[in-house]
């Protein structure tokens, strides 16, 4: 079902418009309860957060709703979404000698015909707009000066950068570097804008 450590194929981050070519036009969410849950808690969290001073003017129960709310996601999307959506799993496990390992894994082969481009979709939008979304959150606290929203604000960077990070490292390998990733991904779209206009002229 799901092996390896690093590996070159597997589900489109990146290079969507690449793969859209090579694989069929696949719309159907297969896992809806999976897409719900993956965009609920941390949508959630986002909304609970901005309406807190209007909902309650308990500091400590809008902050405990909060970070349930950003921990049932950080749970959900590491351990079911990403594995039904996508096809990726990411974990850390200390060995005897107390060393710690990072996992990637990637479903290949047969199981990734389970994936489809709505879901995927859905997957990566969650999965970067809301820790940018929490990045703004951070800047505007400290900006405003409202200090006492900071650390809500930091576990939600955090939790929510921590699955981002673990699912990208998913996507490209888990010794591939991130910086080695981008410049690749930057080369090949210069080289095709450069392409694009030899033929023209």
């Amino acid at each position: 079902m799901l092996a390896g450590d690093n590996n070159d194929e597997d589900v489109s981050l990146f290079d969507a418009e690449e793969d859209a070519g090579k694989r069929s036009n696949k719309t159907k969410i297969k896992h809806p309860v999976a897409s719900f849950f993956h965009l609920f808690f941390r949508v959630s969290a986002i909304v609970v957060y901005l309406l807190c001073e209007v909902l309650s003017r308990s500091f400590i129960a809008c902050m405990v709703s909060i970070i349930l709310l950003l921990s049932c996601d950080f749970w959900t999307v590491k351990n079911i979404t990403g594995r039904l959506m996508v096809g990726l799993r990411w974990w850390n496990q200390v060995d005897d000698d107390g060393r710690s390992h990072w996992v990637f894994e990637s479903r290949k082969g047969t199981g990734k015909q389970q994936v489809t481009d709505s879901e995927s979709k859905i997957f990566w939008l969650g999965l970067i707009v809301c820790p940018v979304l929490w990045v703004i959150f951070a800047f505007s606290t400290l900006f405003s000066f409202k200090i006492k929203w900071l650390p809500i604000v930091i576990m939600g960077v955090v939790l929510q950068g921590a699955n981002l990070y673990g699912y990208v490292r998913c996507k490209v390998g888990g010794k591939t570097s991130l910086k080695n990733m981008a410049t690749n991904y930057f080369g090949r779209q210069f080289l095709k804008q450069a392409m694009s206009k030899e033929e023209e002229s």
